[in-house]
Parts: C-alpha cells; structure tokens; sequence
C-alpha cells in the first residue's frame, strides 16, 4: 500500500461504476442489519435481559439449535458483505434464505412470522439486481 519510503500513493481518479457503489451501499447496509440480528441471536443464547429464566435453557432443541445458527451465521455473513468478499455474498444469502425458510416451512420453531419472510426475500431480490446490473458495468 505504500512505497518504498513508506508513502501513501495518490489517490485513483478512477471512481467506482454508479451500479457497482450502489451494490456496496446495499452490502454495507445488509452487513449492518445482519451484525445487529447475530448481535440479537447472542443475547438470547446468553439470556441477556431475560430476567431470571433464561429463555434459551427452557426453549426446545429446534429453537435452541436454529438460534446458535444464526448467531453465528449472521456474524460470519456481517463480516464478510462488510469486505464485499464473494463468500460473504454467499453465506449472506444462506443465512437469509435460511431465516425464511424457518419461518414459513417451520413455525413451531420461531413462530411462522411472515413479517420476517418477506424482508428477506425483498434484500435478496435487491441483492441480485445489484448484482445484474453491476456485473452489467464490467468491462470484461
């Protein structure tokens, strides 16, 4: 990054296509909400405000194992959408489809909240739109 004499260099005038930051802007947002639903997974493995009960130790195994899931993919996916990484992209879009998946297939474990569901499946649209119309740009 720097040269010999420990320099940064000048910046690029070369700006990112309009589709391509778009596509960023939108990773960075997703990263954001997903670092907030994993930071959310956790306190309720940990039993954070829970009160006395924890919730997490008196909840069944399906409920128990789907929200250790998401704890932990939901942190991974934040991190690596954050870097604009094509694995984030993928576990992204696992955890997403996941989440949906889990509420409308499996209600007994969170509930069948459709209010969830269908946020999820409008980012993941978004995000392959993006995707289209950045991959569009490239010159190559």
């Amino acid at each position: 990054m720097t040269d010999q004499n420990g320099v940064l260099p000048p910046p690029s005038n070369k700006r990112q296509p309009v589709w391509t930051r778009r596509l960023v802007l939108f990773l960075r947002i997703m990263a954001t909400v997903s670092l907030i639903k994993g930071l959310h997974h956790w306190s309720l493995v940990l039993g954070i405000g829970d009160g006395d009960g924890s919730t997490f130790e008196q909840a069944g195994t399906p409920w128990q194992a789907a929200t250790v899931f998401f704890a932990v993919i939901d942190l991974v996916a934040a991190v690596g959408i954050w870097l604009a990484a094509a694995w984030g992209g993928v576990v992204w879009l696992t955890a997403a489809i996941s989440m949906a998946a889990i509420e409308l297939f499996f209600p007994q474990v969170y509930g069948g909240r459709l209010w969830i569901a269908i946020p999820e499946f409008i980012a993941i649209a978004i995000y392959i739109a993006l995707a289209l119309l950045a991959g569009r740009e490239r010159p190559d």
